[in-house]
């Protein structure tokens, strides 16, 4: 694990440290748009912060860093030729 340090959480300094992760099961979520169009979305997890911050349950809070990775097949119908 690495050390910890400071995180902004809510509008302040919040102490916690990265946690090690490895991906156990990353799955697409697919629309099918009135169009025709199927759009597939994701999220890749960069890193994850365990904060020293808890919930009302006592659970600990966590900082994602995700960004999202998206596909998108259009119908030949609505393409246009590039210019």
């Amino acid at each position: 694990m690495a050390e910890k340090r400071e995180y902004d959480f809510q509008g302040r300094k919040v102490p916690g440290q990265e946690i090690e992760f490895e991906t156990e099961k990353e799955g697409w979520n697919i629309y099918k748009l009135a169009d025709g169009t199927r759009v597939k979305l994701k999220s890749v997890v960069a890193s994850i912060i365990r904060l020293d911050e808890y919930d009302p349950l006592g659970n600990p809070l966590y900082l994602v860093n995700a960004a999202p990775a998206v596909i998108v097949d259009v119908p030949p119908k609505l393409k246009k030729k590039p210019k």
